[in-house]
């Protein structure tokens, strides 16, 4: 029996599997096709302030490092990102890097 007679059928078999999974991811609905990836972001223009915000920090320099409000923001922005509950530490009372002796 020629094994080459059944190479057609196996490659039709596998297009059809390609296509209704296809099918199937393209119908389904989840959270991320709703738009909302992050629980705690809820709309587009929270995320958009916040990044504007953080850019603005990054574009100062080196005077971001001891600005106040640039400081609270990178702290709130790392506690979310490894999603620590927000402090309610004053950005004066954070330790910068010369106050703490790094190098």
């Amino acid at each position: 029996m020629e094994w080459k007679i059944f190479a057609p059928f196996g490659a039709a078999i596998f297009v059809a599997i390609v296509i209704a999974s296809t099918v199937i991811e393209l119908t389904s609905t989840d959270k991320e096709s709703e738009g909302q990836i992050h629980p705690g972001l809820n709309h587009r223009s929270d995320a958009d302030a916040i990044g504007e915000a953080l850019r603005h920090c990054r574009d100062m320099g080196e005077v971001a490092t001891r600005d106040p409000v640039c400081l609270k923001l990178w702290a709130d922005n790392r506690n979310r990102f490894l999603g620590q509950p927000a402090s309610d530490t004053p950005a004066a009372s954070i330790p910068t890097a010369e106050a703490s002796g790094v190098r």
